[in-house]
């Protein structure tokens, strides 16, 4: 059974900084794109930013800059270093992974199959 489980979210004043992990278990995503996407209260969901199989990465405008998505292969995890943290960045944080499409190499992020429970980060003005 795949699982990606989320961590790291947690109440911070404007202007700090997070990082949040996505750690994955019952596969390997080493070949596969991985994502994370946000919700806040009454909006849709949206994305965050993205990390090929080779490393390459995609980010919203809304937080490039500000935002760094990284993972660990070793340890099937993937990471979002958020700094300079804003009030509009308030939302539910999910991670997401593809298991269909192995190298796949666009800058296009292609939602997968895969989403974690998501974890709540809170910025205070």
């Amino acid at each position: 059974q795949v699982q990606l489980v989320e961590s790291g979210g947690g109440l911070v004043e404007a202007g700090g900084s997070l990082r949040l992990s996505c750690a994955a278990s019952g596969r390997t995503f080493s070949r596969y794109a991985m994502g994370w996407f946000r919700q806040a209260p009454g909006k849709e969901r949206e994305f965050v930013a993205a990390i090929r199989w080779n490393g390459g990465t995609s980010y919203a405008d809304s937080v490039k800059g500000r935002f760094t998505i990284s993972r660990d292969n070793a340890k099937n995890t993937m990471y979002l270093q958020m700094n300079s943290l804003k009030p509009e960045d308030t939302a539910v944080y999910y991670c997401n992974a593809d298991g269909r499409r192995p190298y796949y190499s666009s800058s296009d992020y292609q939602v997968g199959d895969y989403w974690g429970q998501g974890t709540q980060v809170t910025v205070s003005s």
